[in-house]
């Protein structure tokens, strides 16, 4: 029997899941076997490992996606009924260094209170780059923060950290532990689960670690919301559910106060950008949190996301020399303009963009930058302010929505909270 189960979950990532079925067969430490989850792909990916590695990989085919933590939950099943002592969880569009399973099961052979350890993850695209190595959750600020996210690697970063939780894209779990704290959050569908199952790991009295010299690539192509609102639905719905679930009682009302306001802020956003799209769903999994609907989304509460560029259109229209006033915020300026030569590739139109220093001429139509149009003081329409997020005041009736928006979120924060805190107290 060997000694760890190596399982890797797949949804739609033929050529990304073989590279990495790859990458841990050159493993220089071999005492395990390679369990493949394929949530019911429909891209060929079952036949691609099939052929490309027979009975090298064992094949658990469900009939239907279950998501990350249901698909790496039937992998787990089975390696814990076939009694391996460590389980490797790895996510398909990783690749992992020779020594990175090695590294992690000498550490916890060598250190008993460590319940699971953690590869230090590297950009993909970026490999010179660290995308975190271990997880810590701010209480105070009812977030996670991924360790050394975006820091280059200079050789001065621990070899050994401890945290909260780490990624489950590459975690070595002791099946001991798993048998005492269960499997991940199959509830969650995607998103959230591997932080709670860290926390479980804590709470247990185990410690959870991240190695430096157990490394991997990982790419971030998933998290991208490119095509619709499935990512943002799942990321709101089960942050909300995690802290609905641990935050202390004596801090709940604090805890609702700052969701509620940063759903205001996401939804009156998005509404500004012409995204609608987004607020629907951002709503519906607020709802789902707070009423404890947990699982696969159903696909109404899934929508395209579409980048609304009408307002922008509209106050370009009859243009091709466009005047762009930096306003200290050069960087900013220069994507603005790269924005709209992109754009007129698009429409056919020729735009000119021009950036200037100073400020604008009265009368004559321009972009001027800002930081944020909710903070600007000038209502004048004199120039049309873009801020950083895309956001443009143009008119009398963004000026309206820029001047009502604090009284806006404190009704809609003290419209909500009441509810919110009664079924936070009722569930949990």
């Amino acid at each position: 029997m060997r000694k760890v189960a190596a399982v890797i979950c797949n949804y739609n990532k033929k050529d990304y899941v073989a590279e990495c079925i790859q990458s841990v067969t050159e493993s220089v430490f071999q005492d395990f076997d390679i369990i493949a989850v394929d949530n019911a792909s429909t891209d060929g990916s079952a036949e691609c490992i099939r052929t490309r590695f027979g009975e090298k990989v064992k094949m658990l085919v469900n009939e239907e996606n279950l998501g990350g933590s249901g698909g790496f939950n039937r992998g787990i099943r089975y390696a814990l009924e076939q009694g391996y002592e460590y389980i490797w969880c790895l996510d398909n569009d990783v690749l992992v260094d020779e020594n990175a399973l090695g590294e992690l099961y000498i550490f916890l052979e060598e250190h008993p209170e460590v319940g699971m350890a953690g590869s230090k993850v590297y950009h993909m695209e970026k490999p010179d780059y660290v995308q975190q190595f271990g997880i810590d959750i701010v209480w105070e600020e009812y977030c996670c923060e991924a360790k050394y996210s975006g820091q280059r690697e200079d050789g001065s970063m621990p070899e050994v950290v401890y945290s909260d939780a780490v990624a489950a894209c590459s975690v070595l779990v002791r099946a001991s532990v798993i048998r005492e704290i269960g499997m991940l959050p199959e509830e969650n569908f995607l998103y959230w689960d591997d932080t709670e199952w860290g926390l479980r790991c804590n709470l247990a009295g185990y410690k959870v670690a991240s190695l430096g010299s157990s490394k991997i690539l990982h790419s971030m192509g998933a998290k991208k919301e490119a095509v619709n609102t499935f990512p943002l639905y799942y990321a709101w719905r089960n942050w909300i559910r995690f802290f609905m679930k641990y935050t202390p009682k004596e801090k709940r009302e604090d805890m609702c106060t700052a969701f509620l306001e940063g759903l205001f802020d996401v939804v009156y956003n998005d509404l500004y950008l012409g995204e609608e799209n987004r607020t629907r769903t951002v709503m519906y999994a607020y709802d789902d949190a707070i009423h404890g609907r947990m699982g696969k989304a159903e696909e109404y509460k899934i929508f395209p996301v579409i980048h609304s560029e009408e307002k922008l259109i509209k106050l370009l229209k009859g243009k091709n020399a466009v005047k762009i006033y930096a306003n200290g915020q050069e960087e900013q300026a220069e994507e603005f303009a790269e924005k709209l030569r992109e754009m007129g590739r698009r429409t056919g139109d020729c735009f000119l963009p021009r950036i200037l220093e100073g400020k604008p001429l009265s009368g004559e139509d321009s972009f001027t930058m800002a930081k944020d149009i909710f903070s600007l003081d000038d209502f004048r329409l004199s120039t049309w302010y873009v801020d950083k997020e895309g956001r443009i005041l143009s008119s009398e009736e963004d000026v309206f929505l820029v001047i009502n928006r604090e009284y806006s979120r404190k009704t809609f924060v003290f419209s909500q909270k009441g509810l919110f805190m009664s079924f936070t107290d009722k569930i949990f």
